[in-house]
């Protein structure tokens, strides 16, 4: 059994640089009001409280697809050193990240035969993919393989929910996500849009929140209906600089349920320029496979 690999994800997984320890981080780029930044974990390019400033003072957005060559600069060095790799991308309903990872993968494989090279399509935004990413490097520092690491991290993509809820509506609706009626009357009468990503990595609404403690209410009761369990490890929430949401639905789930492991973060900019500031998530690890 040997688990000479190296486990690789994207930057929008939204981890921290000590919760990414393990993971080789491939930072994508976004742009800023004309100005390109790569999405480094650490923010050495643009600090978050300065991009989610500029968003919320009408600023615009968007985000860089990454190119195959990307993949293989990323990962020949690894190849010639006779490691092979354990790729975890951004969900390929969201992105085409996924299809430029196997196009690389195709060319290097043909470069290197005696390399083996999975790519897995996490189906998964922000911390779902950081989540994905920290079990794959758990699976490994247990002498797991890398066939079998791959399965264990396909096996809790089944299983692995997301809940979110957009604050935001007009950078939704900017963003072509929501209509301008419905951004205006939502705004007015403080509806809280709660969306799901499916098994298929797709960002659906699903639910419609008075007021953002229902909302809140309603993605915590969630864990119960996939029945998660603390032995899968800490829940995560991600936002979008809003800390104290964040804690308003730590302090929620503990009360209701009585968890306390928890890992919180921003969500980064290249996830962010999708859903704007005010976006808080809930991603868990259940029993019940995602619908």
């Amino acid at each position: 059994m040997s688990n000479n690999y190296v486990v690789v994800s994207d930057s929008c997984g939204d981890l921290t640089p000590a919760m990414a320890e393990g993971i080789v981080i491939i930072p994508y780029i976004y742009n800023l009001d004309g100005t390109e930044y790569y999405n480094h974990l650490d923010y050495r390019d643009q600090s978050k409280k300065d991009f989610y400033d500029a968003l919320r003072a009408g600023k615009m957005a968007s985000t860089t697809q990454i190119t195959p060559q990307r993949y293989v600069e990323v990962w020949e060095p690894f190849l010639q050193e006779g490691k092979d790799i354990l790729y975890i991308c951004l969900s390929s309903m969201l992105s085409k990240s996924f299809e430029m990872s196997q196009l690389a993968a195709r060319e290097l494989s043909e470069k290197y035969p005696e390399r083996t090279i999975i790519t897995i399509d996490s189906k998964a935004a922000s911390m779902g993919i950081g989540l994905l990413g920290i079990g794959a490097v758990k699976a490994q520092n247990e002498g797991k393989s890398l066939d079998e690491a791959a399965a264990y991290v396909e096996d809790v993509v089944q299983r692995l929910h997301h809940w979110v809820m957009a604050d935001d509506l007009h950078h939704m609706r900017r963003g072509g996500r929501v209509s301008g009626a419905a951004a205006f009357f939502g705004t007015m009468l403080s509806v809280k849009p709660v969306i799901a990503i499916t098994a298929e990595g797709k960002l659906v609404p699903l639910h419609k929140a008075r007021g953002r403690e229902k909302a809140f209410d309603y993605i915590s009761s969630k864990l119960d209906e996939a029945k998660y369990d603390p032995k899968y490890g800490p829940i995560y929430i991600a936002h979008s600089d809003v800390p104290d949401y964040a804690k308003q639905m730590q302090d929620m789930i503990t009360k209701k349920y009585g968890y306390t492991s928890f890992l919180v973060n921003d969500i980064g900019p290249v996830i962010g320029a999708h859903t704007g500031p005010g976006t808080i998530a809930l991603i868990f690890e259940g029993s019940e496979v995602r619908k």
